[in-house]
């Protein structure tokens, strides 16, 4: 029950769902059995037919009966003892998982299909030319768009890495399961490896013992860049190529990027303490590792493939001056007995041995029958470099370490071992026994014997051109990963610049030359194989994977500003009007002298922030994206951080000597509140209205503009129908803003994965936009269990960035209607006031509210669950203000009320239906994309709510002086789904989708007895708060229930 549920639902063959369900579940008793005993095995039995025997008994509208069975259940699970419902919980929580994970297998498989996906670029383009839009126009508009995918590390994905990946095996398993070609011995064997998995699971430990830190969250984001998004970017480049092909007689250009990536895992640092500097320094210099040995092994496969000697003049010519070039070095190394400095044994051979996946076909990376993981050995605090080992056993051994000094720059990982790294060789009479030892077990020792084993540069005349370029472009990338690691460890690296790749151009040139040459040989099929893909590879990923954006709220930067203007004897920044802060930052960012002195003394607060404005100018845009301000509200915030981030490249370039490396950062306002919302257009009309600005736009970001809105705590603020209007009008005022100073805009998303922080189906959310805001350009955020749901198989990421894609350029070329008159407008607008006066009243003006909120949920106890590294809370008060908008939405997620995302809209629309106005309504519900969205989205919201459960947790938990405001809600409730129906036109709530309403029901006889076991132990660990068998039982409720109703917060 996803909020892309959706796509799932529409991809789905309930048939073979069915199936493949009953073999999992099959399974699963089976591995009980064994594990648990009979005794228990038969509580879980009839746990699950007495709630199974309640659903269909309350579905067939028998409601007295359904109840007494509902209250026998409850009975029976408070009176376990806690090891029986810790194994009852764990159990249910894995039948939900392996539910989920047959979901979304069903919709990887569909997905494959391209003939029979909606929305694939194949149909859309057919629907568009159809349409009458000319193959001109279609090419130049998919070759132009510009989409961005950010991936953050927002806590809502509760599994554990470890089980993810388990639970991706299972999808390898079932897509296996599917071929029509399997023996008997091969049946056998699958279910054997589906018992071996599913065991392995059952003996896995569901709970984050520790809190990640920022960089566990970073390496996880780069986990689903390695694992999926690798392998389905050139599958889905190649997918849409051929369909413009098809449509416009032109493929794609090799590298155009209609779609990119950016992260926010280690450098959102807003309300989150452990995203430091360093942390962000580290990540970036992580992610670009991560990059340089993944083309390593692209680079690996290509040199074995390219064994053909044919070629251009050009790449004839390269060949020749890299061997006559190595021939130079060995000569003038030989009388040292050295191999030449930093060069790479066999750099032109064939490879000493076969690289992995050499063997396979590039096209079937995305539809593999099994799965590999390999394992990545990345740089971290274990790391240690050979040379530092040995200038420790120096120091234990020698008196005066300067007189034994190795020369060496050894490297023990085993990625780097793996590719035969050769340092020069000491002689052996200086080292000491120790010394010898390690040195003849480090790949330098070993690269000594393996040269006796090569043929010598005289004797390689004959080996492939493309080898030979090959060979140098990955004795290059080696060296750029050596670089790396001494970056990541601090060390000095003084390597020539012209030894190793900084950009994408550098990789880029020899590979597209290579390319050419192929095309111009008559090997064109060559060319587009693997070395096309290697190449898309680069031109979308770069150096980085991923670039990484910075955040941080307005708040910090007016303190550092504080601290400078008084140590400078100015006054106090925080306390001037809007007009004098514009006035002194601008005249200091036209000035050219540094403001912040080198001497000045701050807070450890204000120190980190401009120890982040200097790793942001070390950086540079090379590998950073946007600098993102949140809870902007005025111009002087955007020109505050222009100031500081000119300020520190000023002060790092005059300390290197030279200008800072890349570009300077786009500095992007975050409008979140409904105040700051309703002003937006109005701070992008000031800053456009400074010549200052506006020409830094135009000179250092191509004239364009990006502004991000925000979901989650504009929902949490005013309710999710207010928010979304007032998003959609700060988006039409936006756009109008940029279009009036002729400068061209860039939304981003800030949405979350539920409905109450703006999550939604991809495709329903691009087409509901204001007409001329998506113009070929979007960037979105992508959180927690939302990644793993749609880039977490690489058949599934394809699928989504079709969907992406079409979808920008539906909008683009076919932008969604307004509203059809001032009418409408003024009817959202009475709905949206009612409905925010409505919810605002009960959450922020009941004085009862908040203590229901910590009786009726597990908000409380949510942060045990060591889902993220920030906190909770921004700040530490009790409010409901302070309170991040995920633990809001996942507390009433777990409840199954989703209060959130549905309060205050039966008020907005019962006071317009009052008025007469349900025909209008109806209309445009019918005609308008924005509010029918809006109105589904809701009305799929509600069909998740579940009133017998709420009250259930009301009677159990929630002080009886506090039940009368739970009654009061879930009567608004059942208000809400009565105006929602009314405006819908359905009979029932789901009507116009069966699949979801089915996908929900089969979910419930597990779902149930979760929330009614959670109920229990959260009453016990209440009474009894330190024992931590009670919360573990209580965490596993949480999981299992999260799994149930398939996202968090």
């Amino acid at each position: 029950m996803t909020d892309i549920m959706d796509d799932i639902v529409e991809e789905i063959s309930f048939q073979s769902y069915d199936d493949d369900l009953r073999l999992l579940f099959s399974l699963l008793n089976d591995v009980l059995q064994r594990e648990l005993g009979p005794n228990i095995m038969e509580k879980i039995e009839h746990t699950r037919t007495l709630s199974q025997s309640a659903c269909l008994i309350r579905a067939a509208g028998i409601e007295g009966t359904a109840e007494v069975l509902e209250k026998q259940l409850a009975s029976e699970l408070s009176k376990m003892t806690l090891e029986e419902a810790l194994k009852l919980a764990r159990a249910f929580s894995h039948f939900l998982s392996l539910m989920g994970i047959a979901e979304t297998h069903h919709r990887s498989r569909k997905a494959k299909n391209v003939a029979q996906a909606s929305k694939s670029c194949d149909d859309i383009f057919n629907q568009l030319i159809q349409g009458g839009f000319s193959p001109d126009v279609l090419y130049d508009t998919v070759c132009k768009q510009a989409v961005e995918i950010v991936l953050t590390a927002h806590p809502t994905q509760i599994n554990r890495r470890t089980l993810q990946y388990k639970h991706i095996r299972i999808s390898h398993l079932l897509e296996f399961n599917d071929r029509k070609d399997l023996t008997q011995e091969d049946q056998d064997t699958l279910i054997e490896d589906l018992v071996r998995e599913i065991t392995s699971i059952w003996q896995t430990d569901e709970l984050r013992r520790h809190k990640p830190t920022p960089v566990d969250e970073a390496r996880a984001g780069l986990n689903y860049v390695e694992q999926s998004l690798w392998k389905a970017i050139p599958h889905y480049l190649r997918r849409l190529s051929n369909a413009l092909k098809k449509h416009t007689g032109r493929p794609l250009p090799l590298t155009c990027t209609p779609i990119k990536f950016g992260s926010w895992m280690g450098g959102d640092r807003d309300g989150n303490p452990n995203v430091t500097a360093k942390v962000t320094r580290d990540v970036s210099l992580l992610s670009r590792w991560m990059a340089i040995d993944l083309y390593i092994r692209e680079v690996d496969n290509l040199r074995f493939e390219l064994s053909m000697n044919q070629c251009s003049d050009v790449l004839a010519r390269w060949a020749h001056e890299i061997v006559t070039k190595e021939n130079s070095e060995e000569d003038r190394y030989m009388s040292w007995n050295q191999t030449p400095k930093n060069q790479t044994h066999n750099v032109h051979g064939l490879p000493t041995q076969l690289p992995a996946q050499a063997d396979v076909p590039s096209c079937t990376e995305c539809n593999k029958d099994q799965s590999h993981y390999p394992q990545l050995d990345v740089p971290g605090s274990e790391y240690k470099p050979l040379k530092n080992q040995l200038q420790d056993e120096e120091a234990a051994t020698s008196p005066n370490k300067n007189d034994e000094k190795l020369n060496t720059n050894g490297n023990h990982s085993n990625a780097a071992a793996s590719n035969g790294h050769q340092t020069p060789t000491p002689k052996s009479g200086t080292l000491s026994p120790n010394q010898r030892k390690l040195f003849a077990e480090s790949q330098v020792g070993r690269g000594s014997f393996r040269k006796l084993l090569e043929p010598s540069t005289l004797q390689k005349t004959g080996i492939s051109p493309y080898r030979i370029v090959l060979g140098e472009v990955k004795e290059k990338l080696m060296n750029t990963r050596r670089r790396l690691e001494q970056l990541l460890e601090g060390l000095p690296y003084d390597q020539d610049p012209t030894d190793y790749f900084d950009t994408p151009d550098q990789l880029l040139q020899p590979l597209m030359i290579c390319y050419d040459s192929l095309q111009s040989c008559g090997s064109g099929i060559l060319a587009d194989g693997r070395l096309a893909d290697l190449i898309r590879r680069v031109s979308v990923f770069g150096m980085v994977l991923m670039k990484l954006d910075l955040r941080q709220e307005a708040g910090r930067h007016s303190e550092t500003l504080d601290a400078i203007t008084k140590y400078l004897d100015m006054g106090t920044y925080s306390e001037w009007d809007e007009n004098k802060r514009i006035e002194f930052l601008t005249k200091e960012l036209k000035g050219k002298r540094p403001l912040v002195p080198p001497t000045i003394q701050v807070s450890s607060e204000v120190k980190e922030v401009l120890e982040t404005f200097r790793v942001s100018a070390e950086l540079g845009s090379d590998s950073l994206g946007a600098y993102v301000i949140s809870m902007a509200s005025n111009a002087s915030d955007v020109l505050a951080v222009e100031l500081l981030q000119k300020d520190a490249r000023l002060a790092v370039a005059g300390e290197q000597g030279r200008p800072c490396v890349g570009g300077i950062l786009r500095v992007v306002p975050l409008f979140e509140t409904v105040k700051d919302l309703r002003a937006a257009g109005s701070v992008i009309r000031k800053l456009l209205s400074i010549d200052w600005y506006k020409n830094h736009i135009l000179e250092n970001h191509n004239g364009h503009q990006e502004v991000m809105v925000g979901y989650s705590d504009s929902g949490k603020d005013a309710g999710r129908f207010a928010a979304a209007w007032e998003l959609y009008k700060a988006q039409e005022d936006v756009v109008a803003a940029c279009k009036e100073y002729g400068i061209k805009v860039t939304l981003f998303h800030g949405r979350g994965g539920s409905i109450g922080r703006g999550g939604g189906p991809t495709h329903l959310a691009i087409q509901s936009q204001p007409p001329g805001s998506v113009m070929g350009t979007l960037r979105s955020t992508e959180q927690g269990e939302m990644v793993q749901a749609k880039f977490g198989l690489p058949g599934m990421a394809v699928r989504q960035l079709e969907i992406y894609t079409t979808a920008v350029l539906l909008a683009t070329l076919c932008p969604p209607k307004p509203p059809r008159d001032d009418n409408w407008r003024n009817l959202m607008d009475e709905i949206s006031n009612l409905s925010r006066q409505s919810y605002r009243s009960t959450v922020y003006d009941n004085p009862e509210f908040i203590a229901y909120f910590q009786e009726a949920t597990p908000q409380a106890e949510l942060g045990h669950l060591n889902i993220g590294s920030r906190p909770t809370r921004r700040k530490s008060s009790v409010g409901i203000g302070d309170l991040r908008a995920i633990p809001w939405i996942f507390a009433w997620t777990q409840t199954r009320f989703v209060l959130p995302a549905w309060l205050g809209v039966g008020a907005g629309l019962k006071g317009v239906c009052e008025k007469g106005h349900v025909d209008e309504l109806q209309a445009a519900y019918r005609e308008w994309p924005f509010f029918q969205s809006t109105i589904d989205l809701i009305e799929m919201v509600l069909g998740k709510a579940d009133i017998p459960i709420v009250k259930h947790y009301d009677e159990v938990l929630v002080a009886e002086s506090r039940r009368g405001l739970g009654d009061e809600l879930r009567r608004e409730l059942m208000s809400t789904e009565k105006y929602v129906l009314m405006v819908t036109g359905h009979e029932k709530l789901s009507e116009n989708n069966k699949s979801l309403r089915k996908l929900i029901e089969s979910r419930l006889p597990y779902l149930n007895p979760l929330n009614m076991l959670q109920v229990e132990i959260l009453k016990r660990l209440r009474s009894d708060t330190e024992n931590h068998k009670l919360r573990d039982a209580l965490l596993i409720t949480i999981n299992g229930i999260a799994a149930g109703m398939r996202n968090t917060g």
